[in-house]
């Protein structure tokens, strides 16, 4: 196993951070007694010891001390702070880091962490909560071969992982990071459909949840174009394709299109601030 015996310091255990830890200990990558959580508040800490059987503490810098791999799951807007913060005893154990910050780069982590910084950055997004997450991850200039199995063994814990530019990162926050968000939006007009032609509405959110799981599922598992996996439960004259009509009138290909473009900017933009 690729995490046999690494130590794993989680920086900020959000319910991201949570979700990682959790799919890790299950899955038998790591053991509770080789991770340890930050988080402020004791409550939280205490909650973390009781239901994974792992170390959880405030103090940063002594989580980070020992640890084979830092995954910092903080804020972006607190991340600068933090990463001042712990760069000394980075400095000393030299970890993996692993960043799941949205519009911090690596050469700005790598400038509060010091030259040689091994570091990858991921942005996952919330089907991860489940087990069905979709992450990219992104390698630094000093990161290795042994280093990217980590990370890869790391969030494939949560779903699936694929390996991409950095310079792609803002594209995959548009596509897949923000995209549970348009998911959620679909499913929730589609029950409100269901309930105008009749349904009831637990009903109809749960089959139009269930389709769309079922569509994803049919088509990852088939490896078909969507369009072919379209046609086929298009029959001549028949429901779908006056649905499709309708769909096609609307701009849907073009609003869904117009949004990723628009996330995808708006995370260049944030990452410029940075």
């Amino acid at each position: 196993m690729p995490l046999s015996g690494r130590k794993l310091a989680l920086i900020g255990a959000g319910n991201m951070g949570e979700a990682l830890v959790r799919g890790l200990i299950t899955a038998n990558l790591v053991k509770a007694q080789n991770v340890v959580a930050t988080a402020p508040r004791a409550e939280r800490r205490a909650e973390l010891e009781k239901v994974y059987g792992i170390a959880a503490m405030a103090d940063n810098v002594a989580a980070v001390k020992d640890a084979d791999i830092v995954l910092l799951g903080v804020k972006p807007q607190i991340l600068s702070k933090v990463l001042e913060q712990i760069a000394p005893a980075v400095t000393q154990s030299k970890p993996l880091i692993l960043s799941v910050a949205a519009g911090f780069t690596i050469d700005s982590i790598e400038q509060r962490l010091g030259e040689g910084a091994r570091i990858v950055r991921a942005m996952p997004n919330t089907p991860a909560l489940v087990g069905f997450g979709a992450t990219a991850i992104a390698m630094g200039i000093h990161t290795s071969t042994e280093d990217l199995a980590h990370a890869q063994a790391i969030f494939q814990a949560v779903g699936f992982v694929t390996v991409v530019d950095e310079s792609l990162l803002d594209a995959v926050t548009g596509l897949s990071g923000s995209g549970p968000a348009y998911v959620f939006m679909i499913i929730e007009a589609l029950a409100d459909a269901g309930v105008k032609v009749g349904l009831p509405r637990r009903q109809a959110q749960a089959l139009a949840a269930q389709t769309v799981l079922g569509s994803a599922k049919l088509l990852l598992e088939t490896g078909l174009h969507p369009g072919v996996l379209k046609d086929q439960v298009t029959s001549p004259g028949g429901t779908a394709i006056a649905g499709l009509h309708t769909l096609e009138q609307g701009g849907l290909r073009t609003t869904l299109i117009n949004a990723v473009q628009a996330a995808t900017e708006r995370s260049k933009e944030l990452g410029k601030s940075r």
